[in-house]
């Protein structure tokens, strides 16, 4: 598994565009949206997804069709319904949202990348590689003509790249873009930078999908380091740098390293976010998986049981990833021998498969 940092991760939402108007109608706007993204921050999807349906409204009624807050909280809910798995409700908003910001600004100024980004985004989640990788080349190209080759938000679009190839298993196409990524954040942030801190993450986990764990581990440590540096010991994007630490460990059999890392990480989130935040799944399917591969079979069902009921809770009991968690546990069953539990919670999986998206 790769695992973003906390601070960096995910796509974005807000689109360049006008400020909202200083009146009421703009204030009960910038009002809802700002509750809509309180509400994803939490894990509350469908409170989110109808705050930002609200907020669409009231822009379309104040400021007509085209406007760019309209854009914006076409953007916010498309999110909403894409981390829900609902990639059809999410593809027409964000394909508007592009169209309107392509009329206000052109469609090739670099503020319009953000939103041909978050497109791409949702092609990558579908397993559409080439459509994705379309969009984010011409975001690229969108933002190097603009600012430069060596501006900073190059090297956001580098990344996007690069994760799309690492996504398929390219590996020597992703590695390049991942180090020009660095380069040009090392070079224009400083080295202390959370955005560095991102780059070395991702070249880390490069290389150690190629089982090259001797170049991952200090890339890994300094990015936790960064982390540390910036936001303190006790942040919860700190509990991702050790997740990453900790899959690096168990990956080479350093299991009492691996879990150390890993219940520090754990204890972070539901310090900072509390016991049923989604950022606790990373921890408890790491959790999870190194307790069975060490045969503790006890241990590994209580940590993808509580990863289940957080998916269930936080995206409905349809979503892909709940039957990522169904066909873990089955999986685990199947090992203890458990093989009417693992057939029922396999079909159960099948059958969220089969839906549609």
């Amino acid at each position: 598994m790769k695992t973003r940092l906390g601070w960096l991760a995910g796509g974005f939402w807000i689109v360049v565009g006008a400020c909202p108007p200083a009146d009421a109608q703009g204030d009960a706007w910038r009002s809802l949206i700002q509750q809509a993204d309180a509400l994803y921050q939490q894990g509350r999807y469908d409170p989110a997804a109808a705050a930002a349906a609200k907020a669409l409204e009231v822009a379309e009624g104040d400021l007509g069709a085209e406007h760019p807050d309209v854009a914006t909280s076409l953007n916010l809910l498309a999110l909403v319904y894409r981390t829900k798995g609902e990639y059809r409700a999410a593809e027409p908003l964000y394909k508007r949202s592009l169209a309107i910001m392509e009329k206000v600004l052109g469609a090739e100024h670099h503020s319009v990348a953000i939103a041909i980004g978050n497109l791409a985004e949702l092609y990558q989640a579908q397993g559409r590689h080439a459509e994705a990788e379309r969009l984010f080349r011409r975001a690229l190209g969108n933002v190097e003509r603009a600012l430069g080759p060596n501006h900073p938000n190059v090297a956001t679009w580098l990344n996007n790249l690069a994760e799309l190839h690492y996504a398929q298993g390219q590996f020597a196409a992703a590695q390049p873009l991942y180090e020009r990524a660095l380069s040009i954040r090392e070079r224009a942030l400083g080295p202390y930078n959370p955005a560095v801190a991102a780059s070395l993450n991702n070249l880390a986990a490069l290389y150690r999908a190629r089982n090259e764990y001797a170049a991952a581990e200090p890339l890994y440590r300094r990015s936790l380091d960064i982390a540390v540096r910036r936001l303190g010991q006790d942040h919860p994007a700190v509990a991702v740098a050790l997740n990453n630490l900790g899959e690096l460990y168990g990956a080479q059999g350093q299991y009492a390293q691996a879990e150390l890392m890993h219940l520090r990480s754990l204890s972070l989130v539901e310090k900072s976010l509390g016991p049923e935040h989604p950022e606790l799944d990373a921890s408890l399917n790491y959790l999870a998986g190194l307790y069975a591969a060490q045969r503790q079979y006890v241990a590994a069902e209580h940590f993808y049981r509580r990863a289940l009921g957080l998916r269930e809770k936080h995206l409905g009991p349809d979503h892909a990833l709940v039957a990522s968690a169904l066909e873990s546990i089955s999986r685990l069953y199947r090992v203890m021998g458990r093989l009417d539990d693992a057939k029922r919670l396999a079909e159960r999986a099948a059958k969220i498969r089969e839906r549609p998206r």
